[in-house]
This record gives structure tokens, C-alpha cells and sequence, in this order.
């Protein structure tokens, strides 16, 4: 019987299983901004090396302010290999990014304000220290018992160990406790590593969840899979 659930943050909650490097190509796009795809996603790495490993990201910044700083390093790695783009593009870029991440979160907050009446939720999510403030912002924080996050606990995905201390929060043994996420290898294998239930968000990935098979995860397969955050009700809130 599942008494708990752990969910991801990016690209779950607040993309319904985008990849954020797909949301902001998109976005480049929708500018006219014409990168190549390769180049593109090693500016993408860029960015989220430069965040992890410099104090950019305030704990008060809002996810316009991350997503600004993100794709002030993307134009500075893409300047550095000959993509010279307008600065002005940051802000249009981050509004456009910032609006379909509310919107997106506010689709999922419907099915999170039922689940969280079923079921005490932790979320558990690599991010930049400021997950709290992001929350607070998207008017869903509340629903979480307690916020685990990669920057504030010490430890990454796919390091199960981070999701070991979401099944601490929620004090069930981990056969009690569902894990929801789109990455199969950041979310999916460690979950299952420490004996959680899994229900795999399988949207738009990038590289490590294209094509994923039995064969090429070691025989590891999440306990559901769903296209669209909202079956998560049908999956769920009868379990």
C-alpha cells in the first residue's frame, strides 16, 4: 500500500516531462534564434555547470531570475564559438520559459492539491539552493511536507542515497512510498534502488532517457508509465 509520494521538480512538475534544454531550444526558436542542435545542448551544459559551480543563484531568486542567469552563461558559451546574439533575447527568452513553467505548474497543481489531500508529498529535485523560493512563487510549496534538495542536502541525483532521505522525511518504509519523475535514470533507477514504487513520467527527454529499454537498463522498469502529469490522478489517488 502506497502511504507516501515523492516527487521530482524540473522538467516533471514545472515542464510535464519536457527536458528544460528542449523548452529553451523551443524557445530560441520561437525568437529565430537558429542554434545548431549539438552546439546548443554543450551551451545548455554550460549553463548548468556554470549555476552548480558558482554562487549565481541567490536562495531568494525566483525561476525568472535562474532561468536569466542560465541563459546569460548559454550567451556567453555561444559567443565564445561565434553565436553572437542581441542580449535583449535574455529577457525574452526567460519571460517566455518563466510563463510556460507557471502555467505549467499551475495545470499541475490541481492534481497536486487532490494527491496532497490522499497523501503527505516530499519533493526531492537537484536544483540551485532556491527551490523553496520557486515554490513560494508558483503557489505550491504548501503542498509539500518537506523540500529535499541537491544543493541544500549535500547529494545529487542519481545518487539514491538523496532519495533515501525523501523516504526519511516521509517516514515510511520505501515499498510504502511512490517516486514520480521524467528522468528514468535520475529518477527512476535510484528509486527503484532503494525499493520505491515508480511511476515514470515519460515525456520529451534528452540523451540519457532516449530510447530506453529493458535491455540497455539493466533490466530495471518503472512500476507505471504515463504521458501526461495529470493521469497521475487516475494512477494514484485510488491506490
Amino acid at each position: 500500500m502506497i502511504k507516501g509520494l515523492l516527487f521530482d521538480y524540473g522538467g516533471t512538475i514545472d515542464t510535464n516531462g519536457l527536458h528544460w534544454a528542449v523548452v529553451l531550444k523551443n524557445s530560441y526558436q520561437k525568437f529565430d534564434i537558429q542554434i545548431p542542435k549539438d552546439l546548443f545542448f554543450k551551451a545548455y551544459s554550460f549553463g548548468e555547470r556554470s549555476l552548480a559551480i558558482h554562487p549565481i543563484v541567490k536562495p531568494s531568486f525566483t525561476f525568472l531570475q535562474v532561468l536569466r542567469a542560465k541563459i546569460e552563461q548559454q550567451f556567453i558559451f555561444l559567443q565564445e564559438n561565434g553565436f553572437e546574439i542581441d542580449k535583449k533575447y535574455i529577457e525574452l527568452i526567460a519571460s517566455d520559459c518563466n510563463a510556460f513553467a507557471r502555467q505549467t505548474v499551475q495545470n499541475a497543481k490541481v492534481i497536486l492539491e487532490e494527491l496532497a489531500a490522499a497523501y503527505p508529498l516530499v519533493m526531492v529535485s537537484n536544483f540551485y539552493g532556491n527551490l523553496n523560493a520557486v515554490l513560494e512563487d508558483f503557489g505550491i510549496r504548501h503542498l509539500f511536507a518537506e523540500v529535499v534538495e541537491s544543493a541544500v542536502a549535500g547529494v545529487r541525483k542519481p545518487d539514491p542515497a538523496i532519495y533515501g532521505l525523501g523516504v526519511k522525511a516521509l517516514g515510511f518504509n520505501p515499498e510504502e512510498c511512490m517516486v514520480i519523475g521524467d528522468s528514468f535514470s535520475k529518477d527512476i533507477i535510484p528509486a527503484k534502488e532503494i525499493g520505491c514504487r515508480t511511476v515514470w513520467l515519460n515525456g520529451i527527454g534528452w540523451e540519457d532517457d532516449d530510447h530506453l529499454s529493458a535491455s540497455n537498463t539493466n533490466g530495471v522498469l518503472a512500476d507505471e508509465e504515463i504521458k501526461d502529469f495529470s493521469a497521475l490522478k487516475k494512477y494514484l489517488v485510488t491506490t
